[in-house]
């Protein structure tokens, strides 16, 4: 129970009630609960949108989900999105990339950047079939979030001193399988084969994201996490709003 509230504390700005002991390693074996925070903000989404959207439009619900997601994340990966397309905008080799994503004022390609995201997630939203919908708002912040676990674990980093090293130090291949399970189930239990397609799905676009990046750069970064992670969301909202439900 620590761990997992550990781990919704870093991927929320949601207050606990609790004050959490916390060591250093403590912060990696939590990984093994990032999807099960995914699937309680996914949840909360749900809950919005039964809230709602008896009351206003489609497109207009959605948009609010969208900004609600942002809400509860603190943008933390959508700051990692910005900040990777700033640094691959950037002329110069790898200290040029690593300098711009550490700067913290966001450039036009970041901006423009994080709309394209933010339209293409909000957009992907719309298009789900309405009889998926409460599953897919469960699912997607999930499946993103053991795409974060997939991306730390076993991988090099560029930066000793950042929050994506002190996360990889404690993460190993029990946390990933604890993470993998979880997501495997949920999207079973959720949407059938389809939910299984797309978590297939994220864990290929993060291993070759997470490759080229490592080559790029010589490892990871918290930016590049987060960037992997918001593009896996938006990944599975248009897989699931693209294929048919398949329940066999």
């Amino acid at each position: 129970m620590r761990l997992f509230l550990i781990a919704f504390q870093f991927l929320t700005i949601i207050p606990l009630p609790v004050t959490l002991r916390c060591e250093k390693e403590d912060m990696g074996r939590s990984t093994a609960f990032f999807p099960l925070a995914g699937l309680v903000i996914g949840g909360a989404l749900a809950g919005c949108n039964w809230l709602i959207s008896p009351w206003i439009v489609r497109p207009l619900c959605d948009a609010l989900l969208i900004t609600l997601l942002a809400l509860i994340t603190g943008a933390l990966h959508l700051d990692g999105l910005a900040d990777v397309c700033d640094g691959l905008a950037a002329r110069g080799g790898r200290e040029r990339f690593l300098a711009v994503m550490k700067d913290s004022q966001v450039g036009a390609v970041g901006a423009v950047g994080l709309v394209l995201a933010l339209l293409l997630k909000w957009q992907a939203l719309v298009a789900l079939p309405a009889e998926l919908k409460w599953q897919a708002l469960v699912l997607f912040p999930a499946l993103s979030r053991f795409g974060q676990v997939l991306t730390l674990t076993g991988a090099r980093h560029a930066r000793q001193d950042g929050l994506g090293a002190v996360f990889a130090q404690g993460a190993g291949g029990r946390a990933l399988f604890i993470a993998f399970v979880t997501a495997a189930f949920a999207g079973f239990y959720l949407l059938g084969l389809t939910g299984v397609i797309a978590l297939a799905a994220v864990c290929m676009f993060t291993l070759a994201g997470r490759t080229f990046f490592q080559r790029k750069l010589g490892g990871l970064t918290g930016d590049t996490i987060g960037c992997i992670s918001e593009l896996n969301e938006i990944l599975v909202l248009v897989i699931l709003s693209a294929l048919p439900l398949i329940r066999y």
